[in-house]
């Protein structure tokens, strides 16, 4: 019997998430799975990996052949690594220590930079509802200019309004008292 490391879709249209299963390669995509190891979510930024590493390990080590997903996912997590680091162990190439010592070093650096990223896109977030403010506030204050400017230009034409009304008022009583 083939077995395969694979992806199962679940989740409604245009936002899928998928759960990574071993499986016989003859069972359908969506169907009969032998072992679930975790999941996968490409729907958050950066994508959402669970996976339970020893088993897919286990997996591997009996001979389950990743699709090409699977294995892009198990590389990003470190299990393909691994596996090659017990396969130099298991040669006489390198000693455990080294192994682990290699594989903790690649993680902590892996690790910093998803750190990094998400870091970056919550800075990236920050500035960008900075940048909304500013705006905002720029077009508050020109709507703001633009009323003070609208009322001194009525207060004006109040004014002179005002002063034609009264030279009117005033030429008439002029008018009434040399009649």
């Amino acid at each position: 019997m083939a077995v395969k490391i694979r992806l199962q879709r679940h989740g409604k249209k245009n936002f899928a998430f998928f759960h990574i299963v071993v499986a016989d390669t003859r069972a359908p995509r969506d169907g009969r799975y032998i072992e679930q190891i975790g999941s996968y979510n490409p729907n958050t930024n950066p994508a959402t990996i669970v996976l339970n590493s020893e088993r897919a390990l286990a997996w591997l080590n009996v001979g389950a052949e990743p699709t090409l997903t699977a294995s892009r996912i198990l590389s990003y997590e470190g299990v393909l690594l691994k596996k090659h680091l017990q396969g130099g162990v298991a040669k006489g190439a390198l000693t455990q220590e080294q192994a682990d010592a290699k594989f903790n070093a690649w993680k902590a650096q892996k690790d910093a930079k998803v750190a990094a990223k998400k870091d970056g896109l919550t800075k990236e977030a920050a500035a960008k509802v900075k940048a909304a403010a500013e705006a905002e506030a720029k077009v508050n204050q020109e709507r703001a200019e633009a009323l003070a400017k609208k009322k001194a230009e009525a207060e004006e034409a109040a004014r002179a309004e005002a002063e034609a009304a009264a030279a009117e008022a005033a030429a008439e009583v002029a008018e009434n008292v040399e009649a």
